[in-house]
């Protein structure tokens, strides 16, 4: 019986206890991906990027409607000259369409890098306003929103941090 007494004692201080054991760190999230579309240096980068994108566009638009045109004429000229000077032209087309392609990967690439190299320079110039905002309001996990299921709302810090970013990097 007094063992009986003993287990249950331990149990209820043991449950008393769990309450003090939670956590009263102050956490939150951003959403980063907003804050890129709605910060003054983000829309920058965004056009800069969007602007480069049609540039390149419109380069591989011109090359392939020269190819394409090539293409019709060459299939146009098939029962009109001869089947070697014909097997010369479609292997000559061959490698400009070969070019084409090597020409439009490294445009792609060279785009990639250009787009992986300004999202990092975004990121190294917001990242200290970002942990300096954390300092001041004491958060100390500071969480992206895609990776959140569900918060409340008091621990959405996203316009706040927006309004530093854009107060900082005019």
């Amino acid at each position: 019986m007094i063992n009986l007494h003993r287990v249950i004692l331990v149990i209820i201080i043991s449950f008393s206890f769990i309450n003090l054991s939670v956590s009263k760190e102050n956490i939150g999230f951003v959403n980063i991906d907003y804050l890129i579309q709605n910060s003054n240096i983000g829309k920058k980068l965004l056009i800069d990027i969007n602007n480069k994108d049609k540039k390149n566009i419109e380069i591989l638009k011109k090359k392939n409607k020269v190819l394409k045109e090539l293409e019709s004429s060459i299939k146009a000229k098939k029962n009109i000259i001869s089947n070697e000077a014909y097997i010369a032209e479609v292997n000559d087309f061959k490698k400009k369409f070969d070019k084409f392609s090597k020409e439009k990967n490294q445009i792609v690439k060279e785009f990639n890098d250009f787009k992986k190299t300004e999202f990092e320079n975004i990121f190294k110039k917001i990242n200290p306003i970002i942990n300096y905002y954390m300092e001041q309001n004491s958060v100390k996990i500071l969480f992206d929103s895609k990776n959140i299921f569900m918060g409340s709302k008091e621990l959405n810090f996203t316009e706040d941090v927006l309004k530093e970013i854009n107060k900082e990097l005019k």
